[in-house]
Parts: C-alpha cells; sequence; structure tokens
C-alpha cells in the first residue's frame, strides 16, 4: 500500500468517526509537529485559523496548534489533506 493510499484510508476513518460521534458545528483543534524551515508553510495553508506556535527544547521543531469552529467533517479532511504535502510534518 502506498503512503497515499494509507493517508487516504485514515482520513477516510476519521471522517467516520467524525461523522458519527461529533455534533456540527464544532470547535477543531488540529496539531502538526513540523521543521522549523517548514512552518511557513503551515502557517499559510492554516490561514483563518487561530493559530499557535511553539518552538521545540531544541529549535529545530515547532507545534503548531489551530483550532475553528467547522459546519462539516469534510472541512476537517480538506485541512488535513492540504498539510499532507508539507515535508516532515507530523499530525498529532
Amino acid at each position: 500500500m502506498t503512503a497515499e493510499n494509507k493517508m487516504n484510508e485514515r482520513l477516510w476513518k476519521l471522517r467516520l468517526v467524525l461523522d458519527e460521534t461529533v455534533e456540527f458545528p464544532t470547535e477543531y483543534l488540529f496539531k502538526f509537529i513540523v521543521p522549523k524551515a517548514e512552518v511557513h508553510h503551515v502557517i499559510a495553508l492554516l490561514d483563518g485559523l487561530d493559530i499557535e506556535e511553539k518552538s521545540s527544547s531544541n529549535g529545530n521543531y515547532i507545534s503548531v496548534s489551530a483550532r475553528k469552529t467547522f459546519d462539516t467533517s469534510e472541512e476537517i479532511i480538506n485541512i488535513y489533506k492540504k498539510v499532507s504535502t508539507i515535508k516532515g510534518l507530523l499530525a498529532l
């Protein structure tokens, strides 16, 4: 299974869980760990969300938390799809 197929499967499962357990609209919190050199890409893709950043102890990585109220699970999934293109990003 390719990395893209694995990601699509994880997002499909997340959508199912969201649709079964969350009442929309709802506030959703994203948490990402990203290499310092790539943080500007994450911030650009999360435009319009309330964003907090925190550097790791050695300064090589940045923790990015972003929250917003969403009306559907598809809106949440679209954010994950957008940031999945960033090299070295870890979604928590």
